[in-house]
């Protein structure tokens, strides 16, 4: 009988071929603590008392001091020292759509106020940039000459050059962005602090009206983070929050009447489409009933993602991960991951399905890929390992980062760009610090991963990585399957 329950036990472990960690048992509140320790490990100014990342100081205090104002704050994107306003607003309005949807989860995990102080040091960030009418600081230092030096902020000494645009150098998906990440914010803040939040809701009306008003791509993050998608998306995507932060008719004549929207299969930085969508199919489903063709088009997207619908065209690993393109793919890993778990949340309130043609998909479906794809993250795939910095087994020890990469040294050391790559970039070794919580790019469409800092693709984190994996975190946490 002790061998028949071992048999029975491993065939229940098994999931797609594979054993689960620790015969499924993933500890998802600790991955959650620590995928938001990974975002502090990513403030740039001047850190707080309550800091618990040791490693990391001040840093960028001189920021903005160029053009004599006060940038200083905000996050690194990922493993350089460059502040990315895309990136960074997306980041922010994921954290904050997470604080909204998982309120009472974060709570449950005494998660919610890391989680608004997480979003706060991005919003207290963006009212500084967004200093007047039409105008908005977009980034904070020359990323190629920040790429040809491996050194940790606090001892950086590239240059800080400041960028920006306005009526004559227009950025709408930068503009639109930010103000979804200050409208979606204003509603996280509403019930804490009432000032704060009209404030940053006042912000994000003037930074959607210059969206709009003044249309045009802003090409100077490119090579970094260009707008491969356009600007469409994210004026959709800045309207529905601001619709959801102020109920008023001029955001909702927008969203059905201008807006421009498309079915697409991921959603990420630069794609905002389907995030927009769910929100709207949300909206349609509780009576509003101009938007019924987001319900039809949220739909799309996870019948184009879902492996076992004859609509699917994303490319699923044979250890059963999303694998969208080389290069922070697991970015689209924990975004799907979101999107499939408050998508399942909201079709199970309103006892509705997906519609794949005549195929109709079970939210229960949604909810059991979404764990499958954290799942692999977190150590149960092929490898047998976690790619998330210091946790689970044998997890990453050398991801692309500056920070995290080099030792603590002195506030006044001064590093030789020229040998800072030979002396710690290059060094095949465990890095100097654990970026703790991190989410790396993960393994190739092989599922072959390299722990190598020199694997770029594989190595480097990203804070919107972690962004949309706390939702999911906090919905596992607290009701697991």
């Amino acid at each position: 009988m002790r061998y028949l329950n071992f048999i029975l036990l491993a065939i229940l472990a098994l999931s797609n071929g594979y054993f689960m960690v620790d015969g499924g048992k993933i500890n998802y509140k600790d991955a959650l603590t620590k995928s938001i320790m990974f975002l502090e490990a990513q403030r740039s100014g001047k850190l707080p008392r309550n800091n618990r990342i040791k490693w990391r100081g001040d840093s960028g205090l001189d920021d903005g001091k160029l053009a004599g104002v006060d940038l200083v704050g905000g996050y690194y994107d990922a493993g350089d020292n460059v502040k990315y306003g895309l990136p960074m607003a997306f980041t922010v309005t994921t954290l904050a759509w997470t604080a909204i949807t998982y309120k009472s989860e974060l709570k449950t995990t005494r998660e919610l106020g890391n989680v608004h102080a997480a979003i706060r040091w991005g919003t207290d960030y963006f009212i500084k940039a967004a200093t007047k009418k039409n105008f908005l600081w977009v980034q904070v230092g020359d990323p190629v000459k920040d790429h040809q030096c491996w050194t940790r902020p606090e001892n950086m000494q590239t240059p800080r050059t400041l960028y920006k645009i306005n009526q004559q150098v227009p950025g709408t998906e930068i503009a639109a962005e930010t103000a979804a990440a200050m409208a979606a914010s204003a509603i996280v803040f509403r019930d804490v602090d009432q000032k704060y939040s009209r404030r940053l809701l006042n912000k994000a009306k003037l930074l959607f009206d210059f969206a709009k008003s003044h249309k045009g791509t802003y090409d100077g993050e490119c090579p970094f983070y260009c707008s491969y998608s356009g600007y469409n998306d994210e004026l959709l995507w800045g309207a529905t929050w601001l619709y959801l932060a102020t109920k008023k008719a001029e955001y909702y004549k927008f969203i059905t009447e201008q807006a421009v929207s498309s079915s697409v299969a991921e959603f990420s930085w630069d794609l905002k489409y389907a995030g927009a969508q769910v929100l709207l199919a949300e909206m349609h489903l509780s009576g509003e009933h101009s938007v019924q063709n987001f319900k039809q088009q949220a739909d799309n997207f996870i019948c184009a993602v879902l492996p076992d619908t004859s609509f699917h065209h994303v490319y699923i690993t044979k250890g059963g991960l999303i694998h969208l393109r080389d290069g922070a793919n697991t970015q689209y890993v924990t975004s799907t991951a979101f999107l499939f778990f408050a998508y399942s949340n909201i079709l199970t309130k309103n006892r509705e399905n997906v519609h794949c043609g005549k195929h109709q998909i079970k939210p229960a479906r949604l909810r059991e890929f979404a764990k499958q794809q954290m799942d692999y993250l977190l150590g149960s795939n092929p490898n047998k390992r976690s790619y998330m910095a210091g946790f689970g087994v044998n997890p990453p020890t050398q991801p692309h980062h500056r920070g995290a990469s080099v030792p603590i040294l002195q506030s006044k050391t001064v590093v030789e760009c020229g040998m800072s790559f030979s002396k710690w970039f290059q060094r095949d070794a465990p890095n100097y610090n654990e970026l703790t919580g991190a989410i790396v790019g993960g393994p190739d469409k092989n599922d072959k991963f390299i722990d190598k800092r020199s694997e770029s693709s594989m190595l480097e984190p990203c804070t919107y990585i972690n962004s949309l994996a706390i939702g999911p975190l906090a919905e596992l946490a607290v009701h697991g399957k």
